[in-house]
This record gives C-alpha cells, sequence and structure tokens, in this order.
C-alpha cells in the first residue's frame, strides 16, 4: 500500500514466544494501523487477554510492541517524505506553496516569528471605559447613557402605542365584518381582511424596529467617538480637577429633573416609591465552611425579578436614574460581578413568557459593550443545535427517564431541556450583568421533587459557572418560580424553600473546593404578591439551615474584678 500524509498504512505484527515446558515457540500476528493513535499498554492487555497468552511475557510484549509501533511509524513518514519529494521533482507539488504554508505556520504557531498582534477595538474601548469611569468624568458617562436611553425609550413607546391603536382598529373592522356575514360579506373577506391586518401590523413594527436599531448604532458610535475624545481631553488637562463636559451634539436627549423637594406634592411620593426597596426584605451574615470559615451576606426580599433589571419610570413620564447605575458602570470591567437566574422555557424564543418581557426590558436602552440581546440569543439557538445532535447521538431516553415521545420532540426541534442553562452578557441593565437563563417546566409545580432534579442540579451549575467567572454577587428565586400560583400554599412554599435553603447551602460549600472568585452576596428572591406571614417564616427559615453570626454581648462592670489568687 502507497503511504499518503493524509491516510495510514496495515502492518502485520508477529509475536513469537516459549513455553517453559517445552522448546516449541508459539506465535501470534494482528494488523495494525501506522502511524498507531492508541496507547501500547492498553494495546499489550488487550493482545493477552484475545490470545489467552501467559502474564510472563507482557514486559516482552510491550518492548517489542513498542518498538515494532516506532520503526513502522519511522518508515511511513520516511515513505511519505519520499514520496513528496519525487511529486515535487516532476512538478506536482508547488515549491512555493509549500513555502508559504509553513511560514505562516511558524508565525501563528511560534511567538518568537509571530507579527505583534494590537488590540482589538473591544478591547481598546473596554481599557478607555474602564479607566474613565474611576475618574471624575462617571457622572457625566451615566448622564449621557441616561439621554440616549430615554431617546429609544420614547421611541418603544411610541411603536407599542401605535401597534396598540392598530390593533384596536383592526379588531373593530373584523367584528364588523364578522357580523355581516352572509348580509354584506363573506369569509373569504374575513381571512382576506385577517391576512392583511396581519402584514400592516408585521410592517409597521419592521418600520420602527428598523429606526430603532439605526439609532442605537448611531449612539454606538458617537458614544465611543465621544469616550476617545474625552479620554485625550483628560490626558491634555491632566492638572484639571474638573472633567470635560460632554459636547451638548453627543447629547440625544436632556435628562429630565424632577425639581419638586422629596415630601411634598403626591408626584414626588409616587417617584420615590416607586424606586424604593421591597417592602418585604432580611438580610443576614452567615459563616460557611467547616475549619477556614467564610463570610457571606445573605438577603431573602418579595420582588419582581425584572425590576434588578429594569430602569423605573417615573409617574411624569420621564426615566430616573438610579444609584445602581453607578455601582453598576463601576463593576463592569472587575472582579466583582452581579448575576442573575432567569426562570425561562427551553424555545429560545421572544414570543412569549419571561424572556420576551427580559428582551423588553433590556430593548429600553443601548447596549454600548456588548452584542445586543437579540444577536446574543441568536448565536444561543446555533449552538443549542450541534448541543442536540450531539445529545441525539450519545444519550437516549431511556438514560434520561424521559418519555420517548417527548424526547423525539425535543431532539428534532433542538430545544433545551429542564436544568439546561445558557448566559447573556449586559452592561445596560440596573443591578445586573450577567444573566444566567435557566430552563424549568411544569414538573416544578409538583411538591415532590428532590435534590436531584435537573432544575436544582440546574442551580448547581449555575454557582459552579458563577464562582468560576468572577460573579461575586448572585439573585435566585428561592422558590424556582417567578410568579405565585395557586397550589403554592404555606406548606408548599415551606418545603421548596427548605430543599432549595439546603442545597444552595451545600453547593457553596463545595464551591470552596472550587477555586476562583468567592460568592460574596446571595440573594433569594420571591414572587411579589406572597403573604407577610409567608414570607416571614421563608425568612426565620435561614438561620436555621445556614450558621447566621451573632455577636457577643458583654456587660460592662464599674467596680474591677481582680483574679484570685492562691
Amino acid at each position: 500500500m502507497t503511504p499518503t500524509s493524509d491516510k495510514f498504512v496495515e502492518r502485520k505484527f508477529i509475536f513469537e514466544f516459549p513455553t517453559i515446558t517445552t522448546e516449541e515457540k508459539y506465535q501470534f500476528e494482528i494488523p495494525i494501523h501506522i502511524p498507531f493513535l492508541g496507547n501500547i499498554y492498553e494495546l499489550a492487555q488487550r493482545l493477552i487477554t484475545l490470545f489467552k497468552v501467559p502474564v510472563y511475557i507482557e514486559k516482552d510484549l510491550e518492548t517489542e510492541l513498542k518498538l515494532f509501533v516506532d520503526k513502522e511509524t519511522l518508515r511511513f513518514h520516511d515513505d511519505v517524505a519520499e514520496e513528496t519529494l519525487k511529486r515535487a521533482q516532476i512538478g506536482d507539488i508547488d515549491v512555493e506553496d509549500v513555502i508559504k504554508k509553513f511560514e505562516r505556520l511558524f508565525k501563528e504557531e511560534t511567538a518568537e516569528y509571530a507579527e505583534p498582534r494590537g488590540s482589538t477595538d473591544e478591547e481598546l474601548f473596554a481599557t478607555v471605559y474602564h479607566k474613565l469611569v474611576h475618574s471624575p468624568a462617571l457622572e457625566a458617562m451615566l448622564q449621557v447613557e441616561h439621554s440616549y436611553s430615554l431617546a429609544v425609550s420614547e421611541m418603544t413607546s411610541q411603536r407599542d402605542n401605535e401597534l396598540a391603536a392598530t390593533t384596536e382598529r383592526q379588531a373593530k373592522e373584523i367584528s364588523h365584518l364578522v357580523s355581516g356575514i352572509g348580509e354584506f360579506s363573506t369569509e373569504a373577506e374575513v381571512n382576506t381582511l385577517a391576512a392583511r391586518h396581519c402584514e400592516d401590523q408585521n410592517m409597521i413594527q419592521a418600520k420602527i424596529d428598523s429606526q430603532i436599531d439605526s439609532m442605537q448604532e448611531t449612539q454606538r458610535r458617537e458614544y465611543r467617538e465621544w469616550l476617545m475624545t474625552l479620554l485625550e481631553e483628560q490626558a491634555e488637562e491632566a492638572s484639571s480637577a474638573t472633567p470635560p463636559t460632554p459636547s451638548p451634539t453627543h447629547v440625544a436627549r436632556p435628562v429630565k429633573i424632577d425639581a419638586t423637594p422629596k415630601g411634598k406634592g403626591r408626584a414626588s411620593n409616587e417617584v420615590e416609591a416607586e424606586v424604593s426597596d421591597p417592602a418585604l426584605e432580611e438580610s443576614f451574615t452567615i459563616h460557611l465552611g467547616s475549619q477556614m470559615k467564610q463570610m457571606h451576606n445573605i438577603r431573602i426580599m418579595s420582588a419582581d425579578v425584572l425590576q434588578l433589571c429594569r430602569t423605573h419610570v417615573s409617574s411624569k413620564g420621564g426615566q430616573n436614574m438610579q444609584p445602581q447605575r453607578f455601582q453598576t458602570a463601576l463593576a463592569l470591567y472587575s472582579n466583582d460581578l452581579c448575576g442573575l437566574v432567569l426562570l425561562t422555557d427551553g424555545l429560545i424564543s421572544s414570543f412569549s413568557g419571561t424572556t420576551k418581557d427580559f428582551i423588553s426590558v433590556c430593548q429600553q436602552s443601548t447596549e454600548f459593550h456588548f452584542p445586543p440581546i437579540d444577536d446574543q440569543l441568536e448565536k444561543i439557538r446555533e449552538g443549542v443545535k450541534e448541543t442536540a445532535s450531539w445529545r441525539e447521538e450519545h444519550w437516549s431516553a431511556e438514560n434520561l427517564s424521559i418519555p420517548s415521545q417527548q424526547w423525539r420532540r425535543a431532539a428534532s426541534s433542538g430545544a433545551l431541556r429542564t436544568g439546561d442553562v445558557y448566559v447573556t452578557r449586559h452592561a445596560n441593565l440596573t443591578e445586573v450583568h450577567v444573566v444566567f437563563h435557566m430552563v424549568i417546566d411544569d414538573s416544578l409545580r409538583s411538591n415532590e421533587i428532590n435534590s436531584r432534579h435537573p432544575a436544582i442540579l440546574g442551580l448547581r451549575n449555575v454557582l459552579k459557572t458563577a464562582c468560576s467567572n468572577d460573579v461575586t454577587t448572585l439573585t435566585v428565586p428561592l422558590l424556582l418560580a417567578h410568579q405565585m400560583t395557586e397550589e403554592m400554599t404555606v406548606a408548599w412554599c415551606a418545603k421548596r424553600a427548605e430543599l432549595v435553603l439546603k442545597c444552595v447551602k451545600g453547593f457553596m460549600i463545595e464551591m470552596a473546593s472550587w477555586g476562583g472568585s468567592e460568592l460574596k452576596n446571595l440573594q433569594f428572591v420571591v414572587p411579589e404578591g406572597i403573604s407577610e406571614e409567608v414570607f416571614a417564616s421563608l425568612a426565620a427559615m435561614l438561620p436555621s439551615v445556614f450558621r447566621v453570626s451573632n455577636p457577643l454581648v458583654f456587660k460592662a462592670s464599674s467596680t474591677p474584678i481582680t483574679p484570685k489568687t492562691t
């Protein structure tokens, strides 16, 4: 067989060995593919088992097998090299092309010969932003971002209002036409009108979405150019304590500030109530670990998880630049990131459910640092297809203990399953940098789930990913639900909370051996609308599950106490 560089040849390995009782020699032969990509010692053990040869020849077999493979591999490469040289001599190979290929490999693989690589635009922008955000220019930067978000939010509201008005008008037209079927209209006319209404709505949404995308792209470009200019001006005026003010040409709209003093007027009270902290909230300091104890801050609160992402809107229609945005901006390029576990379905769609509301929140302002949420989800969808094909090839419905019909439907649609997690990155949300989208299903409505449920294992993966990627603050839905439902009785909530708390505690103790960053702050969120009695019982459960740090109280005495002498 003629060897080639991209194939293999088959060589016969013959081995002879004597017996102890007689002078006869036994031999066996096997074909071996050269180059041999397996393990020599593993192959020797397989031969001993296959041919039932005595174990005292094990060392001799391994030695001869290794020598044979090394010799034949060298011979194979020599034959390939000789054949390549002959092809080069007769002109079948372009020598210049080979030289260019070797030159490219040396530059790409050898640091000594590699061309100096400069920073990419994304790395340069991240460096500039991190430097400016930790300077007196922070407030000016956030004001510019806030003015941009007002412009985007206004156009988004215009789109929603126009779609709502169109829907209302179309509903009246359809209702009028349906009521006259058989008199002045037909079913075909109703279907034609409905199709035209759907097309009109798609046209309106596509038109305004295109305008929003164009505006956001312009804002990204202007914002980056302005930051570069701001950095140059700061370098030139290093002695000045006051940062350069933003140019009005780069500000889309002035920031609206409510000048009414707090406590005076109903509107001010409404704004203050909208941005206030949750009414139901408890905080604890705990210690975890057997010997080297680590301190963590635990917080339980009743709130809508999207409130941690959404920029709050005042009663006057303007947006308030929240103090949390300062902390989020300062920690963006640091090792103290904030994460949120968001429960979703396995379709990665933007048409319904929590994912739709979350995407709507993300689209209220321009993303300057990471790809837009739609692009991130599209990339995740492409990755899910590869994951689904791999699972279909290596796993089966029996191994996963799920109905075969559900397995075929999930495999064909490329959907994720319960416990799967995908991650998105954000810089335009209020208190969140990283969102862990964990897939759940209706099985979580049951009261019989245990610590081996896929959703609980998904939480473990979330904590492991968080501590491996500098996420030090994590928000977790305590009941594994974002809304209260009928089956959530007091006993149901207590049992579910106890399961999640104990599992998370075990994961946090296990986290110490994983390495990476330490999870300093852990927030448990329960749905809005939970009763104060149930919330109080859940808050009281925390000290019993975790070890709460309690101070020691000493009583002071006015008379000194002297030790007794014996």
